[in-house]
């Protein structure tokens, strides 16, 4: 049924596009406020225009070139397939007829800076603010009845600072970057132009495609692009500004994201409650022994049946309930009685005797020891004395 149904959203704006039966045609338009949305394109911002999945914006720059401009707008009316084009304003000076055949043909008429500085990030604040002024101005003589461009704005090499970002954003201009490009500035071929926009494409699965309609690559590129566009099921989306008499298209903030999360899946953060209702009361009940998988109640009986230990009461394990006392209650302790640091004097006196005996006695002994050790080292010596003298004989005995 979504196959049939998407197949058929194709088809009505194929059929609105006679002589081409193979044409992708553009399936929807959607009306945006640039004051709401003030940047977009998520090359280098976080937000992108709300589409749904396999929806492309075609936008292409640097234009009008009447010899490869006038051959992209053939192409996409071939296809009945609506773009935004941001234009010079210095090219538009050139050729004011290419800017009107952009507005003729359907297509929204975007701004692309006066003389598309190559490094514009690194111009003066004040001359970037005179760059894309004069750009506005240009393209507004160009179209030459009055109106104004669309209020979408593309800095050249996407080289935007926060000083334009605010001053565009003042001025009420959406600063547009791109979801993804097809390098077609560069010296590469028309066939790898088509391969780098379908790969990103499918990376991307939605989005704003980058591209350039002063190339001759993008000339022959554009035509399999969007051939393949319709194989595979894409479709065209056209963006266009609000006014007073067209409001903006109704979307949620989460639209404008490439991929926003599904409601279904859980947030990378815990919610914030600010009012948490409890559901019970704050004190909780004290568990139960029978609350418990253990199965302890009969602990006396089984030890007296397994013959071993003494039985044990049958008494619940939880602690009994002590009486505490109330909050706030300070512990007062008695002050300690002078008498307890009282020592009664005959049990001093005696105590100071004893000690003086015990000294008495210590001394006396060591004296002793002192005396004992000097006399035996004395006799020591004498007997070591004796023993080196050689015997007497008979004679000297008998004399002495």
């Amino acid at each position: 049924m979504g196959l049939l149904t998407s197949v058929a959203a194709q088809a009505a704006p194929a059929a609105d596009c006679p002589g081409h039966p193979d044409a992708i045609g553009t399936s929807r338009t959607i009306v945006v406020d640039p004051r709401a949305y003030p940047v977009i394109g998520t090359m280098q911002y976080g937000k992108t225009l709300p589409l749904q999945e396999r929806e492309v914006v075609l936008t292409f720059d640097d234009g009008p070139l009447p010899k490869y401009s006038n051959q992209i707008l053939d192409i996409l009316a071939a296809h009945c397939a609506k773009a935004t084009f941001f234009l010079v304003g210095s090219q538009a000076n050139a050729n004011p007829e290419g800017v009107r055949k952009v507005r003729d043909a359907g297509h929204t008429v975007a701004t692309h800076t006066q003389n598309h500085p190559g490094g514009m990030d690194r111009l003066p604040f004040e001359r970037s603010k005179q760059e894309i002024e004069q750009g506005i101005a240009s393209v507004t003589a160009a179209l030459g009845d009055g109106t104004a461009p669309a209020p979408f704005l593309r800095i050249p090499g996407l080289r935007r600072t926060d000083e334009i970002e605010e001053f565009a954003a003042y001025k009420g201009l959406q600063l547009w970057s791109a979801d993804f490009p097809a390098d077609d500035w560069r010296d590469v071929s028309a066939n790898r132009v088509y391969e780098l926009a379908m790969q990103r494409l499918e990376r991307k699965g939605k989005g704003i495609l980058l591209l350039h309609d002063i190339q001759p690559r993008t000339v022959i590129a554009l035509p399999r692009i969007l051939h393949e566009l319709k194989t595979r099921g894409y479709r065209i989306v056209h963006v266009v500004p609000a006014t007073p008499e067209r409001p903006a298209t109704p979307t949620e903030p989460r639209q404008w994201q490439l991929h926003p999360a599904p409601d279904m899946v859980a947030a990378s953060r815990w919610p914030k409650v600010p009012k948490f209702a409890f559901a019970g009361p704050a004190a909780l009940p004290v568990p139960a022994l029978s609350d418990l998988d253990w199965h302890t109640t009969d602990l006396g009986g089984r030890a007296a049946r397994r013959g071993r230990g003494i039985p044990l009461p049958p008494v619940t394990l939880w602690s009994r309930q002590t009486m505490l006392p109330p909050v706030g209650a300070l512990a007062v302790l008695p002050v300690p009685a002078a008498s307890i640091f009282k020592i009664p004097e005959p049990t001093f006196a005696s105590a100071l005797a004893s000690g003086a005996r015990r000294a008495t006695t210590v001394a006396q002994a060591r004296s002793t020891e002192v005396s004992s050790a000097k006399l035996g080292g004395k006799s020591h010596r004498h007997r070591r004395a004796a023993a080196a003298q050689p015997p007497a004989s008979a004679g000297q005995a008998a004399q002495a």
